[in-house]
């Protein structure tokens, strides 16, 4: 059983269809939130220097394109963003899974939209791959309230560590008086 912590030298975040159109198709969270944790993570990602790589399905119909906020934040990690045709399963894209393997970490945080589509599958076949997989719930949204839950339980069942951004923010943190205990104690008051 793992049980050495995340930490800024060993994680990497991954952000998976935080779409416009996606985003608006789901009604299990409220949708700010949900957007609000989502750019939380990618501030997390920048001031803890976590190797991040997002990725997006067919931007040019209907799932729209990323939150342009994230672009703003992580502007390398934008535009190098994988834009799947179509694949469900992020990890099926070649593309995506050499990324991921290209972070060089073995902890990754997910989040994405849906939680029980473009989220479940990659992170069961992360775990298959023997990575350590903690998933940002509150970053991520379903069509459904019960959609949601199945798939945070699945998840769970298969070894995935469910969470939230704030929890996420104290782990890398460690203390709150270090440089990037202080940068990130910035974010967690950030609203």
């Amino acid at each position: 059983m793992h049980n050495k912590a995340f930490t800024p030298e060993n994680s990497a975040l991954l952000l998976i269809d935080h779409q416009l159109g996606t985003m608006s198709w789901t009604h299990s969270h409220d949708i700010n939130l949900v957007k609000a944790a989502a750019i939380k993570l990618a501030r997390i990602a920048k001031a803890a220097g976590l190797p991040t790589v997002f990725t997006s399905s067919m931007e040019d119909h209907a799932q729209g394109p990323l939150l342009p906020e994230l672009r703003e934040i992580l502007p390398e990690a934008f535009d190098a963003r994988i834009k799947r045709p179509g694949v469900v399963n992020a990890m099926h894209y070649e593309a995506f899974n050499r990324a991921v393997r290209a972070t060089g970490r073995n902890k990754l945080y997910v989040a994405g939209i849906t939680t029980e589509i473009c989220v479940l599958f990659p992170v069961l076949q992360m775990l298959d791959e023997g990575y350590e997989v903690q998933v940002a719930a509150d970053a991520s949204a379903s069509y459904t309230k019960f959609g949601d839950d199945l798939a945070l339980r699945r998840m769970e069942k298969a070894g995935a560590i469910i969470t939230t951004h704030d929890q996420i923010v104290s782990e890398l943190a460690v203390d709150w008086t270090t440089p990037i205990g202080h940068a990130l104690s910035g974010i967690l008051a950030y609203h």
